[in-house]
C-alpha cells in the first residue's frame, strides 16, 4: 500500500453522517460498543478484549507492552462515560519513535459531539481558548471548515497502582449551525513527544469537513 492510499471506512457512507475526517497510517479503529460493554479489565493478564489484544501482543518488548497497557487501562472506564457524552469513534495509534530508540509510541484518538448554546462560532472558540486554565498550550485555529480551538493538558491516571501521566491534546470545532461542538482528542503516553502529537492532531483537524466529500464521486458514477 502506498503512503498516499486512502481507505474509506463504511461509516463515511452512512446517510445521516454529519462529519468526515482522515487519520494517517498507523491508526486502527476500535470497536467502541465492545469496549464500553465489556466487564473485563484491560490491565489484567488474560482479561484483555479480543479487539485490542492483537495490538498489545504485537508489541516487541515488555516496555512497549507496558506503554500500550498504560494507555489502554483507563480507556474502558473513560469510554463508559464518554459513550453517553457523545463519543462516536475511537482509534488506537501505534507508531515507531523515529527520533528515539525506535520503540512503539501508542496513542488514542477519539471523536465526539457536545451540545452547546448557540453563539457565533468565533465567540465560542474564544471562550473555549480562554476557559482552560489547566492547559499548558492553547491555540486558535483557522481551519477550512471554520474556526477551532486547540489545547494541550497533562492528565494523571492510576495504572496498576502506579501514577501514569498522559498527554491529552484536544481540538474543539463548532458545527456550522453553532449548536454543537465536534471534539477531537488525542491521548498518548509519550509526553516528551507533545509537539509531534499536537502537529498530528492539528493536521487531522485541517482535514475535517461537515460536507460530504464523497458526493461528487457518487454523482459522477
Amino acid at each position: 500500500m502506498s503512503p498516499d492510499t486512502i481507505v474509506i471506512d463504511s461509516s463515511a457512507r452512512v446517510p445521516d453522517a454529519d462529519i468526515w475526517f482522515v487519520l494517517p497510517a498507523g491508526f486502527i479503529a476500535l470497536p467502541l460498543r465492545e469496549l464500553v460493554q465489556s466487564r473485563q479489565g484491560l490491565g489484567e493478564e488474560g482479561d484483555k478484549l479480543n479487539a485490542v489484544s492483537a495490538l498489545v501482543d504485537s508489541s516487541h518488548s515488555s516496555e512497549e507492552r507496558r506503554q500500550i497497557l498504560a494507555l489502554l487501562a483507563p480507556v474502558q472506564r473513560m469510554l463508559r462515560l464518554l459513550s453517553h457524552g457523545g463519543v462516536v469513534h475511537c482509534s488506537m495509534g501505534l507508531h515507531r519513535d523515529d527520533e528515539g530508540d525506535g520503540g512503539v509510541l501508542p496513542s488514542l484518538f477519539t471523536l465526539g459531539w457536545r451540545e452547546t448554546s448557540w453563539a457565533p462560532r468565533g465567540v465560542t472558540v474564544s471562550r473555549l481558548a480562554a476557559g482552560t486554565p489547566d492547559a499548558r498550550f492553547v491555540e486558535v485555529l483557522d481551519l477550512p471548515c471554520g474556526p477551532a480551538s486547540l489545547n494541550e493538558t497533562l492528565v494523571n491516571h492510576q495504572v496498576v497502582g502506579t501514577a501514569q501521566e498522559l498527554l491529552q491534546v484536544t481540538v474543539h470545532i463548532p458545527y456550522p449551525e453553532a449548536t454543537k461542538l465536534a471534539i477531537l482528542s488525542l491521548s498518548a503516553t509519550a509526553t516528551h513527544r507533545a509537539d509531534h502529537y499536537r502537529n498530528l492532531l492539528r493536521e487531522v483537524a485541517r482535514m475535517v469537513t461537515f460536507e460530504d466529500p464523497l458526493t461528487a464521486n457518487r454523482e459522477g458514477v
